[in-house]
Order: structure tokens, then sequence, then C-alpha cells
């Protein structure tokens, strides 16, 4: 039996955890530490499948009409 995956899901957003390297970019390019970023807590589902920790940055990738993807990053939170 296949165990339903929630990034398989045609509502769930892309999400992967952030390279150290990427992170220091992102940060840099908004000018903010890394605790500023909002926050999603290590007991969502999404970031269990992930296997984030606390203390990852979770990049979300999301379609968007306008933009066409949309990024989005989340500290990993306890």
């Amino acid at each position: 039996m296949r165990k339903f995956s929630l990034l398989d899901h045609e509502l769930i957003p892309k999400h992967e955890i952030l390279a150290t390297d990427e992170l220091q970019t992102v940060l840099d390019f908004y000018k903010i530490d890394k605790e500023q970023l909002p926050k999603i807590k290590s007991s969502d589902p999404i970031v269990q499948e992930i296997q984030a920790s606390e203390g990852d940055v979770v990049k979300i990738t999301r379609n968007s009409q306008t933009a066409g993807e949309a990024l989005y990053y989340r500290l990993v939170i306890k």
C-alpha cells in the first residue's frame, strides 16, 4: 500500500528546505535576519514530510495568476 504524500496534492504548493548559501542571498536581498522571517511550526504536516528541523528555512513556491510564480520563506520553529 502506497502512503499518501501531501506534496502530491494539487492545492499544496512546492515546499523545500533552503540551502545555506541560498538563505544568505535571500536575507541579504531583504536586509533582514533569519529570525525576522515568518514562522512555521515543526509540527506542521508538510514540515514533517520534508523532514525540516527547527531552525531550517522552508522555501514555498506558489503559482500566482499575476506573477506566474511567487516565493515565500518560513522559519521552522518548535
